[in-house]
């Protein structure tokens, strides 16, 4: 899929994974409207990389709605979700998290399966450990502790990762209704 000229729409786009794929989203010529409950991180990056910021909850109904009339971008496209590993490999006390990923995981191929008739093709991400900017409030030791479990490459991953990997499943128009985990072949211990 050609990307120049396309729009996206980007949850979470104010930091972390979601401000990584906006920004590699539009580096590859997408007009980008970047969605986040903080409004300004939104800006920050919608300015950075010459897109539309819009102030979304996406717990509630209404303020989506409004943030997709804002954004205007269309019927046609991918949905790339993300999820967890913890979708497969939940921990001891993480079990509402895990259930919420596991909803993610378990609604993709439904989900590509329906909007099939629109032309809209869905993946899912599934992250292992990302240095994103919650991880590292962590303290160093722990993050250290944390890299250290994950088979290999031993170190977190990075955001760039995560955006590369949502573009490709942008541009690879036969990838649908699958998650792909990354997550350096990490399989989660139970506590």
């Amino acid at each position: 899929m050609d990307m120049q000229g396309q729009s996206a729409i980007v949850t979470g786009g104010g930091s972390g994974l979601g401000e990584a794929v906006a920004r590699a989203l539009a580096a590859q010529g997408v007009k980008v409207a970047v969605l986040d409950v903080n409004a300004a991180a939104a800006q920050r990056v919608a300015t950075d990389i010459a897109g539309i910021a819009c102030a979304c909850d996406v717990t509630d109904s209404a303020s989506v709605t409004a943030a997709l009339a804002a954004a205007s971008s269309g019927e046609r496209g991918v949905m790339v979700n993300t999820a967890s590993v913890a979708a497969f490999d939940g921990q001891v006390g993480q079990e509402a998290y895990s259930a919420s990923k596991g909803g993610v995981v378990g609604m993709t191929l439904p989900l590509a399966r329906d909007l099939a008739q629109w032309g809209v093709r869905v993946c899912t991400i599934a992250p292992g450990l990302f240095a994103t900017p919650l991880l590292k409030q962590l303290p160093e030791p722990v993050q250290q502790s944390l890299a250290a479990s994950i088979p290999f490459p031993k170190r977190l991953g990075q955001p760039e990762e995560f955006a590369s990997l949502a573009l490709e499943i942008v541009r690879n128009g036969h990838l649908n209704g699958e998650v792909i985990r990354l997550d350096g072949a990490l399989r989660m211990a139970p506590r």
